[in-house]
């Protein structure tokens, strides 16, 4: 046998998730895409702050979440109270697979084939603009879902951790399910995401509502939806 210690520390800190008011807790944390603190998570999840520091804590001493110190009101100087223990998303990458697979070195000489022709990288965002149809195709299986509920639904379902946001109601993605492609081959993955959006917008019926742009920020995806003017 030739499995590695980090594998099973990544079966450990994924186990953590089953229990569901600790996975509501992770989920509501990772998609605030800031440091929150333990009061503000309690009230978000309807529990007692000890609770939520105790999952809190669990999620950070598995890797799960990263933690740290800062201050969460304005109030400087004698009287405004120790720093508070804040917690955010991981930058750290957790994947099972048994037995091992290496699926990323296969996508990685992939993309270093499309970029060596112009053509080869205008086939690759045409697969990803099918991909994306393919995926919305799926969401609107279920009628009741609107375009944009149904959109929703399929960028959850491929990994996709949303965050809408309060000024100026652009959906941005807060991950990149590809980052371990982005920096050695930024073009091509970023073209194929966006592909896959226009996809993807188009096949649910959403192309009222949004659509997609390349809108790179640091620790997020580089496609965003913006809401269409009506």
């Amino acid at each position: 046998m030739n499995g590695e210690q980090p594998a099973v520390d990544d079966v450990e800190a994924i186990s953590l998730l089953s229990e569901p008011l600790r996975r509501s807790l992770y989920e509501w944390v990772v998609a605030q895409a800031r440091p929150v603190g333990r009061d503000e998570s309690a009230r978000a999840i309807g529990i007692t702050r000890a609770l939520a520091a105790f999952h809190l804590d669990r999620l950070a001493d598995a890797g799960l979440l990263d933690s740290g110190y800062q201050r969460l009101t304005e109030r400087r100087g004698p009287g405004a109270g120790r720093p508070a223990r804040v917690y955010w998303r991981t930058d750290r990458e957790f994947a099972i697979s048994l037995p091992d697979r290496r699926y990323e070195r296969v996508a990685r000489l992939l993309a270093m084939g499309a970029e060596e022709s112009a053509s080869a990288a205008e086939t690759a965002r045409e697969a990803a603009r099918a991909a994306g149809r393919e995926m919305g195709t799926r969401a609107r299986r279920d009628r009741r879902r609107s375009p944009v509920k149904a959109l929703r639904t399929a960028l959850a379902s491929e990994g996709y951790e949303q965050v809408v946001t309060d000024d100026d109601g652009v959906l941005r993605l807060a991950n990149c399910p590809y980052d371990g492609l982005v920096d050695e081959h930024r073009s091509l993955v970023c073209g194929m995401n966006l592909a896959m959006a226009e996809g993807l917008v188009d096949a649910v019926g959403a192309g009222d509502d949004y659509r997609p742009v390349l809108d790179p920020r640091p620790d997020a995806c580089c496609v965003a939806f913006v809401p269409q003017l009506r």
